[in-house]
């Protein structure tokens, strides 16, 4: 099976303060950008910039309640993700085990 990569998934999720707001965000139902920042070393207006970024590219979804955004992760969305990655393991997996088998059957010729 061939799963098509993302990139622009990939780059929102190369960012290590998008990747703690996702962690965060899946251990809470819904956050808001206020409540996620008092849990981080940025600014509410930078989580808001970042949540921005993740759900354009899907991971998040938001809500409107009151004055404020509710996000939360976008399961499936994270779960295409997931089989992104495994397939870019699997990818590199095999072309090791290719390098392997070659490099030992130089070393049996020798």
């Amino acid at each position: 099976m061939t799963v098509a990569i993302d990139d622009d998934l990939w780059a929102a999720i190369g960012d290590p303060t998008r990747r703690r707001l996702l962690d965060l965000l899946l251990t809470a139902p819904t956050a808001t950008a206020t409540t996620l920042s008092g849990q981080l070393p940025v600014t509410r207006q930078a989580v808001a910039k970042h949540l921005s970024v993740l759900d354009r590219v899907g991971l998040v979804e938001a809500t409107t309640a009151g004055r404020e955004k509710r996000y939360r992760v976008d399961e499936a969305q994270l779960a295409r993700a997931v089989a992104q990655l495994n397939a870019v393991g699997d990818t590199w997996d095999a072309r090791l085990r290719r390098i392997k088998a070659i490099a030992e059957n130089i070393q049996r010729r020798t």
